[in-house]
C-alpha cells in the first residue's frame, strides 16, 4: 500500500516523463488495474481514455496475457539473441510477417518505439552506403513525433516539437510541411507540386523520406488524407529514397485499418510498429523491411545490420506480444474501432461550441479537442480525477485514445468530462 512516505519519496526521487523534479505536477498512486480501470490507493477507479500512452488495446489483466507471461517464465525470462534463437520470436516474426503489409518480410525485435526508429533510420543509411551512394540525411514532414532517443528526435519537427533544446546537439535533416487539411480534405495539387521541388532540391543527399502515415501522434494528431501516401511512394521511387513508415502510434487497428501505410496502396521499405504490440504488457517494438533492403546491407562493407540491443528479442515481450496479437486478430477489432468512433464523434461533438476551442476531430479510437491555448495539466486531471477517468492532455491538445474493449457509458463518461471542463473555460476566469 502506497502512503504519504512513498508519494515523499516519489516527488523528491523520482522524474516522471516530461516533469520537473524542482515543481513537480501532482501524481495518482494506482494500486491496481483491471479491463478498462486504474484503482487507486485510496480505492477510487477511473475510467481509462489514455490506454496508458496508446498501448493497452485491450485493457488490463488480461487472462490470456497473463497467461502468457507466466507461462514463458516458466521457461526463461530471458536470454541473449546473439547466436540464439527461441520459439517466442520465431512465432511472433511470423505473426509480423502474415499481418503486417505484404513485402516486409524482414524483422528486427526491437527493445522500444523509439529504439525501432533508430533502427530503421540505420537501414536506410546502411543500404544507400552498400549502393555506394553517401546519403546519410532524412527528408521529413513538420509536425511529426517519432521518440526521445537521438536519432528520432532529430526527425521530430525542429519547431513545434519537444525537443528544441537539443538543437545544437541533434543532425540536421530537411521539413516539408504536413499535407494540408484533415483525413477527408482533397489532394491539393499545389501541395504536391512544392513537395515535389522540395524532393529534386534535397534528395540527392537523402538516405529516406520518414513518416507518420495519415496520423501524426504526438507532434501534434493532425490527420491527413491517405492518397498522399501514393505521392510520398512514388517521389520516393523517383529519386532513390527508402520510404520508412513509422506506425508505431498508428498500427494495430488505432485508426480502423491494421496498418495505415499497406491499405491505402503505397508499400513501404520499411515500417516501425510498438505501443499495442504487447497489448501495453512489456516494452518491446519491431522494425520490419523488405527482402530487398536487407539483401542489400548484407551486400555492404559491413555485411551485417549494425545493431543489437541487449535486451533485443525477449523471449518474455515476444511471448506476450504473440497472446496481443492472437487475442486482437480473434476479435472483430474493426467493428470495436467503429462504434468508438461513432461514440467520440457524437459526444465530442459539443466541445466545439467553446470558443476556446480551435477543432475537434476524430479518427477511428482517437478523439482530439485541439483547444487555442495550452491545457493547465494539474486542472484538469484534478477536474478529471475528481470525475473518475484518466485523461493526460499534452500542450493545446486534450485527446482519448482508449482501450479497443471500451463500454459504451465508460466512453461516454470520458468524452462529457472533456466537455464539461471545456465548455466551463471563461476568457477571464479558467477553472
Amino acid at each position: 500500500m502506497i502512503d504519504s512516505s512513498d508519494l515523499d519519496f516519489d516527488r523528491r526521487h523520482l522524474w516522471h516523463p516530461y516533469t520537473s523534479l524542482a515543481d513537480p505536477l501532482p501524481v495518482y498512486p494506482v494500486e491496481s488495474a483491471s479491463g478498462c480501470r486504474l484503482r487507486l490507493a485510496d480505492g477510487r477507479e477511473l475510467v481509462d481514455g489514455m490506454a496508458s500512452w496508446w498501448c493497452a488495446i485491450h485493457g488490463y489483466n488480461i487472462p490470456e496475457l497473463n497467461r502468457a507471461a507466466t507461462d514463458q517464465l516458466a521457461k526463461m525470462s530471458h536470454v541473449m539473441f546473439g547466436g540464439l534463437t527461441h520459439e517466442p520470436a520465431i512465432e511472433l516474426g511470423r505473426r509480423l510477417v502474415e499481418i503486417t503489409p505484404d513485402g516486409l518480410d524482414r524483422v528486427f525485435l526491437a527493445d522500444s518505439g523509439s529504439v525501432s526508429v533508430e533502427v530503421a533510420m540505420k537501414m536506410a543509411v546502411q543500404y544507400q552506403h552498400a549502393l555506394g551512394r553517401s546519403r546519410t540525411t532524412f527528408l521529413t514532414l513538420r509536425g511529426g513525433y517519432h521518440g526521445d532517443t537521438t536519432g528520432p528526435m532529430s526527425v521530430c519537427d525542429p519547431v513545434t516539437g519537444m525537443h528544441q533544446l537539443f538543437a545544437g546537439f541533434l543532425p540536421r535533416h530537411e521539413f516539408y510541411d504536413r499535407p494540408p487539411g484533415g483525413f477527408t480534405a482533397a489532394v491539393d495539387a499545389e501541395y504536391i507540386s512544392g513537395l515535389e521541388g522540395f524532393f529534386a532540391t534535397h534528395a540527392d543527399r537523402a538516405a529516406a523520406f520518414i513518416v507518420e502515415p495519415v496520423v501524426q501522434g504526438a507532434g501534434g494528431m493532425h490527420f491527413y488524407n491517405p492518397a498522399y501516401l501514393r505521392v510520398f511512394r512514388e517521389l520516393c521511387d523517383r529519386h532513390g529514397l527508402l520510404l520508412i513508415f513509422d506506425e508505431i502510434a498508428s498500427g494495430f487497428g488505432r485508426t480502423g485499418k491494421l496498418f495505415v501505410g499497406g491499405d491505402a496502396g503505397a508499400m513501404p521499405d520499411v515500417m516501425t510498429v510498438g505501443k499495442g504490440l504487447t497489448g501495453g504488457y512489456l516494452t518491446l517494438a519491431a522494425t520490419l523491411c523488405t527482402s530487398e533492403v536487407a539483401d542489400t546491407i548484407g551486400r555492404g562493407e559491413a555485411g551485417v545490420m549494425m545493431h543489437g540491443p541487449t535486451f533485443m528479442a525477449n523471449p518474455l515481450a515476444c511471448a506476450v506480444a504473440v497472446a496481443s496479437i492472437d487475442l486482437l486478430m480473434s476479435q472483430d477489432w474493426k467493428a470495436n474501432i467503429a462504434r468508438i468512433a461513432d461514440s467520440l464523434t457524437l459526444h465530442l461533438r459539443p466541445a466545439a461550441q467553446s470558443d476556446r476551442v480551435k477543432e475537434v476531430r476524430v479518427l477511428g479510437a482517437i478523439g482530439v479537442v485541439e483547444m487555442r491555448d495550452p491545457v493547465d495539466v494539474a486542472s484538469f486531471q484534478a477536474h478529471c480525477v475528481g470525475r473518475g477517468v484518466w485523461i493526460r492532455p499534452f500542450g493545446r491538445l486534450v485527446y482519448l485514445m482508449p482501450p479497443y474493449v471500451i463500454s459504451e457509458d465508460d466512453l461516454e463518461l470520458l468524452c462529457l468530462t472533456v466537455v464539461k471542463y471545456v465548455l466551463a473555460l471563461q476568457p477571464e476566469n479558467d477553472p
